[in-house]
């Protein structure tokens, strides 16, 4: 039974107001998603977005990370450098403003930044909220202008000693051409976990990409930390979204890499002076794609300079257009499918359309929505729309008469009809699979000499046929080992369809037998056996079937292996 408790402590003094930089330490998990590696990383990524929006803007063309050996992290560009005249409306510096203010910085104004990687503005001052300590050097007007802060108050650092105060050191005179900015922060372990780290392959590749969404940049990762690279990472990329599909790409390509996109422009409402006022956004869709041979599908998408592996409403636009677009246009009236228009199996799903495709979706527009703190998921609505209408409108183009070469639009053809026979052939093997198992039959073939346990111990004995089945019976101890022979050759798995696969009646009587599947439905946890083994002469002729084996279940029963 609950009890009423009673306190005198619930008045006007018990309602806590967490201002500034507090309340980031007070709710870490609002800001940076929690206080592990993951949170620890997002920090680096708020300095590095910042940098590379400069470069993004066209003000910059270097980035550099150091991993410092005393767990500090730095990282610097050659951009314009943060402003360090003072705040009007804060009478401090602007640079000390920028460390200490959430939501202040040049992302708000629309001056600054006509779009931008760091939504929120409170990257650098949140920084700065979980660092024990901070020093921050800016290039800029002749000099270069330091500003330390300890535990979040700024200040002059002085060997060990820290004298707290507003004022900006000059260090030293340099060439008034010169500007950039350089951040060094110590994460405060009081508020992360001590065993959160810093993942420099990760850092590495997520520079690689922004490389490759701003050409011309070049970014550099030094690792001084005692176990860290023993060489500096560094990478520059003169294309864009198109070498990032080549870059992305594995194995033999169908298609050419295909580059569309276009500039659109829609409204929302944003608070101006207190009220709701409609607002016009101009948005560029940058897209590029292509399909290669095989089953695997690599998307990514970015918004701005971010990165977004939850996808989001770029990505469903993208994904809802390019598959209208395939049954509207590329396979329309497509022979190939004709047995299937019958029984009206012919429309390409979005597994179709990707099976093998790897594409690179950005969008840019100023002050984006995600959802969540981390940033990982597009929510701005307005942005399916627009992507959806330019991926249509472009691609058709290409795809159509006069637009791309003829002999990749059919190979793309072909390869996304293959790609629905493939699909509705595997369902109808599975619907047998069920009709057989609700008929109360094992749908076993006649030919497999089963055993009696099931399960991890068990294996799948496999013959050269009837001749070679009657020995292997009677040597075999029939608890736990099964023996299926084979009659002939089986099918080459690694130049055939996947339907020719699954019509021959050899790779057919594996994959009942098993009973856990093929290709991408293959499920390693309904095997009926721990191991296939198999036993073929030691012959030309036995190698041979040896070899095709392995390919047939490297290519569909891959974790058998």
């Amino acid at each position: 039974m609950a009890t009423k408790k009673t306190s005198t402590s619930y008045d006007a003094d018990a309602i806590q107001t967490l201002e500034g930089l507090e309340a980031v330490r007070k709710r870490p998990g609002m800001y940076i998603g929690g206080t592990g590696s993951d949170g620890l990383m997002h920090l680096v990524w708020e300095l590095i977005d910042n940098a590379v929006d400069e470069a993004s803007a066209g003000f910059a063309d270097k980035v550099d990370l150091t991993l410092h050996r005393d767990k500090s992290i730095e990282v610097a560009d050659n951009g314009r450098g943060i402003p360090v005249d003072l705040h009007s409306g804060r009478k401090v510096s602007a640079l000390e403003v920028v460390f200490t203010e959430l939501h202040a910085g040049g992302k708000f104004g629309g001056g600054a930044y006509s779009s931008s990687g760091g939504l929120h503005g409170v990257g650098a001052s949140v920084v700065n909220a979980l660092a024990a300590k901070l020093v921050a050097e800016v290039d800029r007007d002749g000099a270069t202008h330091l500003l330390g802060f300890k535990e979040r108050i700024a200040g002059q650092f002085t060997g060990s000693t820290f004298k707290a105060g507003h004022r900006l050191e000059k260090i030293k005179k340099i060439s008034k051409n010169k500007t950039g900015t350089r951040v060094r922060f110590w994460p405060d372990f009081d508020i992360f976990d001590p065993a959160a780290v810093i993942d420099v392959e990760e850092i590495c590749s997520r520079l690689t990409q922004a490389c490759f969404l701003v050409p011309g940049m070049k970014v550099t990762v030094t690792d001084k930390r005692t176990d860290g690279m023993t060489e500096p990472f560094s990478f520059v990329s003169r294309g864009g979204l198109a070498d990032l599909v080549e870059h992305l790409a594995v194995g033999e390509g169908v298609s050419q890499t295909i580059s569309c996109g276009g500039i659109d422009y829609f409204t929302e409402k944003v608070p101006v002076d207190g009220k709701m006022t409609d607002v016009e956004r101009e948005c560029t869709v940058d897209i590029a794609l292509r399909w290669v041979k095989g089953y695997d599908t690599e998307v990514v998408s970015f918004v701005n300079t971010i990165p977004t592996s939850q996808g989001g409403t770029h990505l469903a636009g993208f994904d809802k257009s390019l598959t209208r677009l395939i049954n509207n246009v590329v396979l329309k009236d497509n022979r190939k499918l004709a047995k299937l228009v019958k029984e009206n199996k012919h429309k390409a799903t979005k597994d179709d359309v990707q099976e093998g495709l790897v594409a690179a979706v950005k969008v840019t527009f100023p002050e984006p929505q995600f959802r969540g703190q981390t940033k990982q998921e597009l929510g701005t609505p307005a942005i399916e729309g627009i992507v959806s209408r330019v991926v249509y409108e472009q691609l058709k183009e290409w795809f159509e008469p006069g637009g791309g070469p003829r002999s990749h639009v059919k190979a793309i053809a072909d390869k996304l009809a293959a790609a629905i026979q493939n699909r509705v052939a595997s369902k109808q093997l599975l619907e047998n699979k069920r009709k057989a198992a609700s008929l109360g039959s094992t749908g076993m073939p006649e030919k497999l000499a089963d055993c009696r346990v099931h399960g991890p111990d068990s294996e799948l004995i496999l013959v050269e046929g009837d001749s070679a089945a009657g020995p292997a019976k009677r040597g075999r101890d029939s608890e736990t080992m099964a023996i299926l022979p084979l009659r002939g050759k089986v099918v080459n798995a690694a130049k055939a369809s996947q339907k020719q696969v699954l019509d021959n009646a050899e790779a057919k009587a594996l994959f009942t037998s098993v009973g856990a599947g093929a290709g991408r439905e293959f499920n390693i946890e309904e095997a009926r056996y721990g191991r296939i083994v198999i036993l073929c002469d030691a012959d030309v002729d036995g190698s041979h079937i040896r070899c095709l084996l392995l390919t047939l279940i490297h290519k569909y029963m891959k974790p058998m292996l």
